[in-house]
């Protein structure tokens, strides 16, 4: 089996299951490794949030690499997802209960395409309160999650596609293609104020980061069991044998 070195350094590909916070996935890799590598201190993070309802494509890097952490970071994203038409919640997903509806019935194919074609290219975007953007040291669920105002800013993003590959009222199937910091969320909201309606992300999965695919990903299964049977290969591993020191002649 090819060799890892999870403390001198490495770069994994995991596909993160629907449910999973980020985090969950970095501090699952951290206790496999030092409970059956029998490392008990090791630097794990990931380069890239993905909300606990999508799932797809986490970067996680070990031991030295996590330096390089910032330029995965920095790489474009792809996603693929569904949205719907006709509602809207606090969290513009669905981790929150829908406060407005809408009808959809007037929706048509030409308006539908001509206001996603005004979201390609560089936009100013609002992340939503229900986010990890820090304000004043906290996290803007914090307040969001106490039902608190707070003012977000906008942050400038690179749409660069933003295809339909399936309309079916109120749902629509979609891929984009964007720079770092875009919130998928937000694209979804706007888009749906765009056409004087609503929108809401029902589903979404993260399929390329730079020139690394979901393709490429170990499943969470296929990781434990990696790094088990590694645990075990180096516990069927002899002992190198004990040189006896010599005694030094005068």
């Amino acid at each position: 089996m090819m060799p890892f070195d999870f403390k001198k350094g490495e770069v994994l590909l995991i596909d993160k299951p629907k449910g999973w916070t980020s985090f969950d996935v970095v501090n699952h890799l951290r206790i496999l490794i030092k409970r059956n590598l029998k490392i008990p201190k090791i630097k794990v993070g990931h380069a890239g949030t993905l909300d606990p309802l999508a799932s797809g494509l986490l970067i996680v890097c070990t031991g030295l690499m996590t330096k390089q952490i910032q330029t995965f970071q920095d790489q474009d994203k792809t996603y693929t997802g569904t949205l719907t038409l006709g509602l809207t919640t606090p969290s513009y997903d669905l981790e929150t209960e829908a406060d407005a509806t809408f009808p959809v019935d007037l929706l048509t194919p030409v308006l539908l395409d001509k206001a996603r074609l005004s979201f390609i290219g560089t936009i100013a975007q609002l992340p939503p309160i229900f986010s990890a953007v820090k304000i004043d040291g906290k996290r803007a669920f914090n307040y969001a999650r106490k039902n608190q105002d707070v003012k977000m800013e906008p942050r400038m993003v690179d749409i660069k596609d933003f295809q339909f590959t399936s309309v079916r009222l109120p749902e629509i199937e979609f891929l984009v293609h964007c720079t770092k910091g875009t919130y998928i969320r937000s694209l979804v909201h706007d888009y749906g104020k765009s056409l004087n309606n609503g929108a809401c992300l029902t589903a979404l999965r993260r399929t390329r980061i730079g020139n690394f695919s979901i393709d490429q990903a170990w499943s969470i299964e296929a990781l434990k069991e990696l790094i088990t049977t590694l645990g075990h290969e180096m516990e069927e591993t002899p002992p190198p044998p004990k040189v006896e020191a010599k005694a030094k002649v005068e």
